[in-house]
């Protein structure tokens, strides 16, 4: 299929995708989903290639592995896990793992955690110094980047503490956020499973040493997002304080349990429910509607379309809502360490390239840094944009419309692009000619033909949040088992683990560098000169 598709893609080599773009085709290549939209229309793909895409999502076995997931099947095989972060965010029940509903304790630590939020907010729980008025937040990877990315994007919701996210183990990081905060009036949460993760526990002990120097009790100040009872237990923090996932909420889509405490504190239980509400009725979406009007399917045809057909390696986040300004980094993790893969299901190494790389910054900011590659380098990057049609800011809404003409103008010059002749009629008309007419023109042409997409929603509020991050989970989702990968564990992270922890000794000074190989040995006694 993937030759079928990639001979298919030959013909259409030579059309240009300015050159289709009818309301037709806008209409066609559209999917909306309630009041979001999702535009596919400015890409090479075409109806031909859509049904392609969508009889290999047939062939794949795509809607029976989706249904395994949603029923709790243990479709992360490589670890023996169900994998039911939409339980997290369903209000129902009868949700089945080795014959046991999991719902009921679901919804009681969702009961549990709205109880101690309440009580933050409201001062009930307090520090030694009164009311808390700050929260720090220490993990790391899906334990940080999803609740740091949600308590951005939901700012103007926020009526409860400040929130702060603390996951290098780069000492500047705890640090600077310590500064700004008082000990006797700070709650720090330790975002860990298993209590073990050598840099969120680095941190911890810091915070809590910290702590200690302006509290008598500091552990009366900490929570845990942990299912490690015993090593809570050994640092005294209360039970009522510990919060505990099952082994199939992978950390990259943790964040609407236990993870989400931090957001939760901060816009409050009914807010986070609105959170919730959003991503399950994506869920509802993504389970129901037919392969061409299902918003997450399509999403990932065109990711398909453009990786593994066209070959484009890389993939543009480019949300024009500065408030989604951590969502590349939060996609970075959700794509790449579910789908940056080197071998399928069985063992056997893929045959086809895996995820793309995926990266981005909020516009306009990035239209006077990186555009100046998307429009006239070499490399194709497909680009993905992301519009409200309306922010929060009402007293600034001709920005917002200055902003949101600036994103649907880089849609278009991408498309659209400036030809030669267009060039030199600029440059004749400054009044240029002969070769110095000619060598500023070619400096002006924009190849055009650069493909993008486009989701719009009528503005950043919970809901839409959860809708959001549902959709690209299930994207990751429907790419993956095409591509024919586990998109639910992370073996990559283990090595540079497993490395750092017999480094440290040498680092110290208590063991010697012998074994290593020799650019090891040479920075490790550069360092040591340095002071490490």
């Amino acid at each position: 299929m993937w030759d079928r598709l990639r001979n298919h893609a030959a013909t259409l080599a030579d059309r240009r995708i300015a050159d289709t773009l009818t309301p037709a085709r806008a209409a066609a290549f559209s999917v909306e989903a309630d009041d979001m939209r999702f535009d596919y229309a400015r890409t090479s793909m075409d109806e031909t290639a859509r049904d392609m895409l969508v009889a290999l999502f047939d062939a794949r076995g795509v809607a029976a592995r989706r249904e395994a997931m949603f029923s709790g099947a243990k479709i992360n095989e490589t670890e023996g896990r169900a994998v039911l972060h939409t339980a997290l965010r369903n209000p129902g029940t009868g949700v089945m793992v080795d014959g046991r509903d999991v719902m009921p304790e679901v919804h009681e630590t969702l009961a549990r955690m709205e109880t101690f939020a309440r009580a933050v907010r409201s001062g009930d729980f307090a520090g030694a110094g009164g009311t808390i008025r700050d929260v720090v937040n220490i993990g790391i990877g899906g334990s940080d980047l999803g609740p740091a990315m949600a308590v951005r994007a939901l700012a103007p919701y926020h009526d409860g503490p400040r929130c702060h996210f603390v996951s290098n183990i780069d000492p500047a990081d705890i640090a600077t956020v310590l500064d700004a905060c008082d000990p006797a009036t700070t709650l720090a949460i330790v975002a860990s499973k298993t209590f073990t993760t050598v840099e969120t526990m680095t941190n911890a002990a810091t915070a809590r040493d910290w702590l200690a120097k302006g509290v008598a009790d500091p552990a009366a100040q900490l929570a845990a997002l942990s299912s490690a009872s015993g090593r809570t237990d050994a640092w005294g923090i209360d039970p009522a304080r510990v919060f505990g996932f099952e082994d199939w909420v992978g950390g990259r889509y943790s964040v609407w349990g236990p993870i989400g405490l931090s957001l939760m504190i901060a816009i409050g239980p009914e807010r986070f429910r609105e959170f919730l509400a959003g991503g399950h009725a994506m869920d509802r979406h993504f389970r129901t509607a037919p392969w061409r009007q299902n918003m997450p399917a399509m999403l990932a045809a065109v990711g398909l379309w453009h990786n593994q057909v066209l070959g484009h390696a890389t993939r543009a986040v480019l949300p024009y809502d500065e408030r989604l300004g951590r969502l590349p980094a939060y996609l970075q993790q959700l794509e790449m360490e579910s789908n940056g893969k080197r071998v399928s299901m069985d063992g056997a190494p893929l045959a086809w390239d895996s995820g793309p790389v995926v990266w981005g910054e909020p516009g306009t900011n990035g239209q006077h840094a990186f555009y100046q590659l998307i429009h006239q380098g070499t490399r194709v990057i497909p680009c993905e944009f992301l519009v409200a049609a309306r922010g929060h800011d009402e007293g600034l809404h001709h920005q917002h419309r200055l902003l949101v003409a600036n994103c649907l103008a880089q849609a278009e010059a991408l498309t659209r692009g400036r030809s030669l002749d267009e060039a030199r009629a600029i440059m004749a008309a400054r009044g240029l000619e002969g070769a110095e007419l000619e060598r500023q023109a070619a400096h002006r042409v924009f190849p055009g033909n650069r493909p993008s997409t486009l989701l719009s929603y009528p503005r950043l509020d919970p809901f839409t949040l959860g809708r959001i991050i549902a959709l690209y989970e299930h994207r990751v989702f429907v790419e993956g088992v095409v591509v024919g990968i586990n998109s639910f564990d992370q073996w990559g992270v283990e090595l540079g683990k497993e490395l750092a922890t017999a480094l440290a000794p040498v680092i110290e000074g208590t063991a010697d560098a012998q074994g290593r190989d020799g650019a090891t040995q040479a920075s490790v006694a550069w360092l040591r000169r340095h002071g490490v």
